[in-house]
């Protein structure tokens, strides 16, 4: 009796949702896309202010000689400092250590707490609001619009905190973390154009 030769064993084939492993790279590039029309409608923002102050006959609201820099740089200093501290956090990500992850990621979310807390103390102690002219609008828009970012930053973060806590979340990729990240990087890039434009240049 002829024995039929068995056939070959198939190569590997796909992985499970192989199918879908450039999913997380298209998310990616769009959040990319994402930020920068942020970018475009900040620097519209900023081209507005200079162009305005730049041909303004009397800019800063009556009583007001200027605003007082040295405590917004020290938050200041608070908000560029946490690009770091998540920068760690993701690195710790890529090495599996979670609990080193959670705790710079927690880390970054009080740094950018400590920052709208001393925009909000900033607010309450200012001698003009946001109907003291163009300055004043401009100031409470550009500064209001950067704090809405940093609270969404922070909502973004704590969300991928929480989602640590699921077993084997981040096993096959850590995209959400990584657009996180950049969101916050960008952020901070805004923050410090921010402070050139509205506290260094008071000339």
């Amino acid at each position: 009796m002829t024995t039929l030769p068995s056939a070959a064993p198939a190569g590997p084939g796909p992985a499970h949702g192989e199918g879908h492993a450039s999913h997380p790279s298209y998310t990616l590039t769009g959040f990319i896309i994402f930020l920068c029309s942020e970018s475009v409608i900040f620097l519209a923002f900023f081209a507005a202010y200079a162009l305005l102050k730049s041909t303004a006959t009397s800019w800063l609201p009556p009583g007001v000689e200027g605003l007082e820099w040295r405590t917004p740089l020290q938050f200041t200093v608070v908000l560029v400092s946490s690009s770091g501290t998540i920068a760690v956090a993701e690195h710790f990500l890529g090495q599996k250590r979670l609990w080193a992850f959670r705790a710079f990621l927690l880390l970054t979310m009080a740094m950018g707490s400590v920052f709208l807390y001393g925009q909000a103390s900033e607010w309450s102690g200012l001698s003009f609001g946001f109907t003291s002219g163009t300055f004043g609008g401009l100031f409470y828009l550009l500064t209001g619009f950067h704090g809405l970012h940093v609270g969404t930053g922070i909502l973004l973060m704590g969300l991928m905190l929480g989602r640590s806590f699921y077993p084997g979340n981040y096993d096959n990729g850590e995209q959400g973390v990584i657009a996180v990240s950049l969101f916050w990087h960008f952020v901070d890039v805004i923050w410090v154009l921010l402070f050139l434009l509205l506290y260094a240049w008071q000339a």
